[in-house]
């Protein structure tokens, strides 16, 4: 296994250990345009597990998401469309917006979830090399205009202008992205392992974006996505031309929750 290989084990490791880990989200709650009371009470749009009846409120109006503590100021919130979002503290919890195709949502997070579970790791398959394939960025003209689901059955349009074309064992298959930027490019697949070895909705893979008309899929980095550790995100699903017809055993392996 390289060094680089092993730093992103870590930094693995590291993100889904820290406070702000998917795995200390404990809500996500969907706004609705107007008042949304964020509190303890029963009857509040983001429920706390603990602190007053009315913590304050969000109000979604005209584009803008603004956040009012009760007996406080006004702060507008940003959503994570462009960025990072905007975290409001209370105690142990911090919630932010997250932006759908134009459907708020807040996340609320426990940054104290580690003090009753903490993260034990992630199991790998073995390193090998020969799940290091070079790939061919193949063009789609007309470009593909895809309608992808998520977990939650909502529905994204993707467009595809490109197509990463491989041979294995005999067999010519491809990968359709999910995003393509100048850094990266980003794949979701599932394959023969999924549902027994790994994660049954599948795994995300990225890579670096192609150079001379080619790039590497080095499916060793292939890792679960949010969804594996948490019923509170909304992660895309493959498409049926990225299910691929044989087992990938290399990268991360299935998380089993601790009982």
């Amino acid at each position: 296994m390289s060094d680089d290989l092993k730093r992103w084990q870590i930094e693995r490791h590291a993100e889904l250990s820290s406070p702000d880990s998917w795995l200390g989200l404990v809500g996500l709650f969907w706004l609705q345009p107007g008042r949304n009371p964020v509190g303890r009470a029963a009857t509040a749009t983001v429920v706390l597990p603990h602190g007053p009846e009315l913590l304050g409120d969000l109000s979604w109006a005209d584009g803008r998401v603004v956040w009012q503590p009760a007996g406080g100021p006004e702060v507008a919130l940003a959503t994570d469309r462009h960025g990072a979002p905007t975290i409001v503290d209370f105690e142990n919890l911090s919630f932010f917006v997250v932006d759908r195709d134009g459907q708020l949502a807040v996340r609320l997070r426990d940054r104290n979830w580690a003090a009753k579970a903490p993260f034990a790791g992630l199991d790998y398959f073995p390193f090998d090399r020969s799940w290091q394939i070079v790939a061919a960025w193949q063009a789609i003209d007309p470009p593909l205009t895809m309608e992808v689901p998520n977990v939650s059955g909502e529905l994204k349009t993707v467009s595809v202008a490109h197509r990463a074309v491989f041979e294995l064992a005999g067999q010519m298959v491809s990968l359709l992205p999910m995003a393509v930027s100048d850094q990266e490019v980003f794949f979701v697949f599932r394959d023969r392992s999924s549902g027994r070895e790994t994660y049954g909705a599948g795994r995300f893979l990225k890579t670096s974006g192609p150079l001379d008309g080619k790039l590497t899929l080095d499916f060793n980095r292939a890792y679960n996505p949010p969804c594996a550790f948490t019923p509170f995100a909304t992660c895309p699903l493959p498409p049926p031309e990225n299910w691929l017809p044989f087992a990938v055993p290399a990268g991360e392996k299935k998380w089993l929750k601790p009982a």
